[in-house]
């Protein structure tokens, strides 16, 4: 099978020479032709001598696309029937290639792999968001806290572990757009990305233009791959800027004016909850879960699920706490019943 695979590029030269690795690698083991091509949105002069180095072909654009843009680009700069669009900050594991190709082949539109944050596969990274306009309003009463705010996580939840807990194939087009596999006459029947999205939610714009055609879209957890997550952003001082335009631009395409309207309006009416307190609760249940959250909310957030031989532990792996941008997480540990047994925060400085 033959595979283009479009890494879209920003100031992480050392990351896309690791993602390419493991890219060769996948596909020499399950004998896949790759059409490597690297859209190079950012990069300094001696890093740019770094990737014309690797076995991909870099597309140049002189100036930042966007996500949307460079992915964009890739794909038309390939040929290949089936497409992989990617994060230079995402490892794929063996097999992944083939899991997801095969996923194609068997006529599904889109696919999207299982995410892990670290090497050793302990957490989890979430699905993407639900979409609809009762979950953009219950994700917007929860910043005024109390019930509103644990009945969100309780929803969240639900919604994170149908795909944490998957063990076969099943339907879902809230994925990730940090590795998304997609046929091109799909991607040429729904469109490209909008790349009026600068950064952030293009790809969600995308799925649900495609779930509206009827195409189909399945998340594949036989697809393994670590995404080192936001490694290109953390140093981006507008990256926040860019997130709150991508937002209401999505809002605003998606449930028309007024709904946003009424959004921002519950939103700036709440603030979110404070730091909760390091506390724990006196409990025989045994711990779970561990969910980690930048949200003051909790959620989303990413899941170590303790094995039944496992200690239960709010420490987090070396390799995780090394990657950390600044700011506070919020470590929630929780019985098999979803019981609150402890709460801690971890405070990571600029």
């Amino acid at each position: 099978m033959k595979l283009a695979i479009v890494l879209v590029h920003y100031h992480t030269p050392r990351l896309a020479q690791r993602a390419c690795e493991a890219l060769l690698a996948d596909a020499e083991r399950s004998q896949h032709e790759l059409e490597l091509v690297l859209v190079d949105n950012g990069s300094r002069e001696q890093d740019s001598r770094l990737l014309s180095s690797l076995p991909a072909r870099r597309l140049d654009p002189g100036r930042n696309l966007g996500y949307a843009g460079g992915a964009n680009l890739g794909v038309r700069e390939t040929s290949a029937e089936r497409v992989v669009v990617m994060n230079p900050d995402v490892i794929v594991l063996p097999g992944c290639l083939e899991a997801l190709g095969s996923t194609l082949e068997a006529g599904v539109a889109v696919a999207g792999p299982r995410f892990y944050w670290d090497a050793e596969r302990r957490f989890l990274l979430p699905p993407t968001e639900r979409v609809g306009r009762w979950s953009e309003l219950q994700r917007v009463l929860a910043l005024r806290g109390g019930g509103w705010a644990s009945q969100a996580r309780r929803s969240w939840r639900r919604h994170a572990r149908r795909h944490w807990l998957a063990e076969q194939t099943i339907s879902s087009c809230d994925l990730s757009g940090a590795l998304l596999a997609f046929r091109r006459s799909v991607w040429q029947q729904i469109g490209p990305f909008d790349e009026g999205y600068r950064l952030y939610f293009e790809e969600t714009d995308w799925l649900q233009r495609l779930a509206r055609s009827g195409a189909s879209c399945r998340y594949v957890p036989a697809a393994e791959a670590v995404h080192l997550y936001a490694q290109s952003t953390v140093a981006e001082g507008q990256a926040q800027s860019w997130f709150l335009q991508s937002n209401r631009r999505f809002r605003r395409r998606t449930y028309g004016p007024r709904f946003t309207r009424i959004l921002e309006r519950l939103g700036g009416q709440s603030s979110p909850p404070a730091t909760a307190p390091q506390r724990s609760v006196a409990s025989s249940a045994r711990a779970a879960w561990l969910e980690v959250s930048p949200s003051p909310l909790g959620f989303p957030a990413a899941a170590c699920r303790f094995a039944q031989d496992t200690e239960p532990s709010t420490q987090l792996p070396a390799e995780i706490r090394e990657r950390l941008a600044p700011g506070t997480y919020r470590l929630r540990m929780l019985s098999e019943a979803d019981r609150t047994l402890a709460l801690d925060t971890l405070a990571v400085p600029p």
